[in-house]
């Protein structure tokens, strides 16, 4: 009997609590997610080279778990992998890579492929536990150069190893890593053993080492800020007057002004002319724009900010944003976008989320009872807030005290459509917009689906394209829409992604752009979004097609929509408004929406939204015409915010992601 397999066997099918072998003593990781325990992460050593790991953690019902092994060469580099379980969204994953002689056979989404493999390359696996960080520290520690190559192709490089002592007396160093991912990698070792990593919201700490988490987060957002505003300082170009010389610009009607001389001073515009009909004073920068485009700065109305991302909603075209569910110091971050300490748009819109209790709470801010979210409301006001965002797991007996209350308080309402309720019978409680189209679809299926759960996505993949949109139920429902003036954010680009996208394939939603990204980055756009197979394809694929004809549909109607993400920035909201053009509403409405009716709907149009005199000078030059061929918005040059010039390639460039040129 092969006693090393049947130990392996035995290890990864360890029931919880079970305890292992004292020969193979596992290291036990803690994992938080949103500041709540959320799973584990196991780890041990079942031979010389050979590892197993276990890892899961759960998010409303989704979240990883897999199971994982390991085998080393004597270069510490990955000779065999083996990788089973589940992704996030719950897709079955089983991936492997194996090496023989100068060959290496990779099994994974993208399917089998086998390369030349010398055995000094790591294979970054696409799905797994943390385990790989831990072996690509220990690589970068050892190498020469503090780079390690990545088989089949790209490098990553350790551009900073800091020593730390914790307040506990613990020696620690932090890895700061680049190659991997748009944001950098930060590992935390003692010796070359990771102890932690902290990524946004997920936090995975050794069980030891779990009361000096916060500590190390907090050393960690410090080292984060100073590089950001290290950047901030190296690509902001300040302007104090420049014209922007024979560009076409959009107008408020939305048509092209050709040959226009646009004079910026102070960060405002002074003056817009015809091309040579002025002299132009010495001493002032002048722009080219011959043969371009000057729109105005856009607005994402559904964005999550952090402080990571601000760089590039900027590179994008984006200056302005609606926040829609943050922690309480989003202002602090607001503050730091505005003084330019971090690269980052302007937060014009505030929206303070509330959840209800249960599994699939968001953990953001969640309310056991009524009289908490009363005093939430009041707290958001207090604190600025001009929205209250309410959840799934929000009891439907709750929305209207809510909303009377928020309502009281000058603040509007928006959200998912709580559990067990319908999109007609919130709007008749008191909301004032929806977030997601596939909210309005659910309102045709049933008012018993949890959609606290997955539901909420595969119920309208499945039965979206059976809604008829001549019915009378459809049609009274648009009539509610708009007698109540409801404002629709129906981010459909993330359900492109969900509904359209196939395992193991390049997803249409970033067919475009996928090239140009780091190679984790890469990878994500290759997952298929929710899991399909047989007849499920081509249905999806139709009730994709059928929110498309939903957005148009309302917008002839009347209804108010506005452009967001959820996702992505910059490049997640081009490809929005690409889907609304393939929808059928004309590119120059939709740059209407992108920008003069996002400012009226924010309340910010006398100040932004029109390249006008006395505005604010928030431009983005479009080397091409988005008004002839909208994906022409992607041809980003620089965008200017707040007196100062930001050039997309430099911003990319610092992400690690190349210009669309």
């Amino acid at each position: 009997m092969n006693y090393s397999i049947l130990l392996i066997f035995l290890l990864f099918n360890i029931p919880s609590g079970f305890s292992q072998s004292s020969q193979f003593d596992t290291t036990i990781y803690d994992v938080v997610f949103r500041e709540n325990n959320a799973g584990s992460y196991k780890k041990w050593q079942t031979t010389d080279r050979s590892f197993g790991y276990y890892y899961t953690y759960t998010d409303r019902g989704r979240g990883p778990k897999y199971k994982e092994e390991i085998s080393l060469n004597s270069q510490n580099f990955i000779i065999n992998q083996r990788i089973k379980g589940v992704n996030y969204l719950n897709v079955a994953i089983d991936e492997s890579f194996s090496s023989k002689e100068s060959t290496g056979l990779s099994k994974n989404m993208m399917g089998t492929t086998q390369g030349n493999f010398n055995g000094d390359q790591l294979y970054f696996r696409y799905d797994g536990s943390p385990a790989i960080y831990e072996v690509l520290a220990q690589l970068l520690l050892k190498s020469e150069t503090g780079q390690v190559d990545l088989y089949p192709q790209g490098t990553t490089e350790v551009i900073k190893k800091i020593p730390f002592k914790l307040s506990n007396g613990t020696s620690v160093e932090l890895l700061v890593i680049k190659g991997l991912e748009l944001d950098p990698t930060y590992i935390w070792i003692m010796g070359d053993k990771m102890v932690c990593m902290i990524s946004g919201n997920l936090h995975i700490i050794r069980q030891d080492l779990s009361g000096m988490r916060l500590e190390m987060k907090a050393i960690q957002d410090n080292i984060e800020d100073e590089s950001l505003k290290e950047v901030a300082q190296n690509l902001t170009h300040k302007l104090d007057q420049a014209v922007i010389q024979n560009v076409n610009v959009f107008t408020r009607a939305g048509t092209l002004l050709s040959n226009q001389d646009v004079i910026v001073e102070a960060g405002k515009i002074k003056a817009i002319l015809k091309t040579g009909g002025e002299a132009i004073e010495q001493g002032v920068t002048i722009i080219d724009g011959t043969g371009k485009t000057l729109l105005p700065g856009m607005f994402d109305m559904h964005t999550h900010n952090d402080k990571f991302r601000g760089i590039m909603h900027l590179a994008g075209g984006v200056t302005s944003v609606r926040d829609l569910a943050n922690n309480k110091q989003l202002k602090s971050l607001a503050g730091q976008f505005e003084r330019n300490e971090i690269i980052g748009p302007n937060i014009v819109i505030y929206s303070g989320i509330i959840d209800g209790p249960g599994p699939f709470a968001n953990q953001r801010n969640v309310i056991e009872n009524l009289e908490e979210g009363i005093a939430e409301i009041q707290d958001y006001k207090d604190l600025g807030y001009q929205q209250i965002k309410l959840y799934s797991s929000i009891k439907p007996e709750w929305v209207l005290p809510l909303a009377d209350k928020a309502h009281q308080l000058g603040m509007r309402v928006s959200g998912h459509i709580p559990a067990y309720m319908t999109a007609t019978q919130a709007i008749n409680q008191g909301y004032n917009e929806i977030q997601h189209i596939n909210m309005l679809f659910l309102n045709f299926l049933s008012d018993t689906i949890d959609t606290r759960t997955p539901l909420r996505f595969t119920m309208p993949a499945q039965y979206g394209a059976d809604l008829d949109l001549q019915s009378q139920e459809y049609q009274d429902f648009v009539k509610l829409l708009k007698s109540k003036n409801i404002l629709v954010d129906p981010t459909v680009a993330i359900f492109e992604n969900m509904f359209v996208s196939q395992l193991g394939e390049l997803s249409p939603t970033y067919q475009a752009i996928a090239n140009r990204f780091p190679i984790i980055e890469q990878r994500s756009f290759y997952t298929g979004g929710i899991p399909k197979v047989g007849v499920q394809v081509s249905r999806y694929k139709e009730s994709f097609e059928k929110m498309l004809a939903v957005v148009a549909d309302l917008f002839r109607q009347g209804v108010a929509i506005v452009p967001g993400t959820d996702g992505l920035p910059g490049f997640l909201y081009h490809r929005e408004l690409e889907l609304y053009v393939k929808a059928g509403i004309p590119a120059f409405e939709v740059l209407k929406m992108a920008t003069i009716k996002s400012a009226e709907i924010t309340g910010l149009a006398d100040k932004v939204g029109a390249i006008e005199v006395g505005k604010q000078a928030d431009l983005i030059l479009i080397d091409g015409n988005p008004l002839a061929e909208i994906s022409d918005i992607r041809k980003i040059e620089w965008t200017m915010k707040g007196g100062n010039l930001y050039y997309s390639k430099e911003l990319y460039n610092s992400l690690g992601v190349k210009d669309f040129k």
